[in-house]
C-alpha cells in the first residue's frame, strides 16, 4: 500500500514538472497586427531571401516574412506593439540590401488586396535560378 502511494506521488511530481517545463518552452504563434511592405533592392537569389528572412525573424514581434525577389519586395507580418516598419526596413538594410517602407497595412487590408491571409501563399518557392532554390520569385517563410 505504501509503495502505491509513493508511485502515485512520483507520477504526480513528474506530471507537474513536465507541465512546468512546457510552460517555459512552448510558445504560441502570435498573430500579425500589421503588414509592412518593404521595397528592397539588391536581391538576386534564394540566398538573399534566406538572409533577409533570418534577419527579420530575429526581430521580436515578426510573425511572418515573404520575399518577392522578382518584384523587389519584402512583406512582413508583425506585431505593432513590439516593432515598427522603420525598424524592419533598417534591419533589412543592415544585411546589405537597400530597403524602405513602401506601405503599412492592416491584416484585413492585406487580405482585401491579395485575397489571402498573411502567411498563406498560393505558391511557394524562391530564387532566380542562379542557386539551387530556383522556381518562382516568391518565397514563403514561416
Amino acid at each position: 500500500m505504501n509503495s502505491n502511494k509513493l508511485i502515485t506521488a512520483m507520477i504526480a511530481c513528474a506530471v507537474v514538472a513536465w507541465l512546468i517545463y512546457l510552460s517555459f518552452h512552448v510558445t504560441t504563434a502570435s498573430a500579425a497586427s500589421a503588414v509592412a511592405v518593404l521595397k528592397t533592392s539588391g536581391m538576386t537569389c534564394g540566398s538573399c531571401s534566406e538572409k533577409i528572412t533570418g534577419a527579420l525573424k530575429a526581430v521580436k514581434g515578426v510573425t511572418h516574412t515573404e520575399v518577392d525577389l522578382g518584384g523587389g519586395y519584402v512583406i512582413v507580418g508583425f506585431d505593432a506593439a513590439d516593432t515598427t516598419p522603420q525598424h524592419l526596413a533598417e534591419r533589412v538594410s543592415k544585411t546589405g540590401y537597400g530597403s524602405t517602407v513602401q506601405q503599412v497595412l492592416t491584416p484585413e487590408q492585406f487580405r482585401q488586396m491579395t485575397g489571402r491571409d498573411i502567411g498563406r501563399m498560393a505558391r511557394a518557392g524562391g530564387g532566380c535560378g542562379c542557386c539551387s532554390g530556383g522556381g518562382p520569385a516568391a518565397q514563403q517563410q514561416q
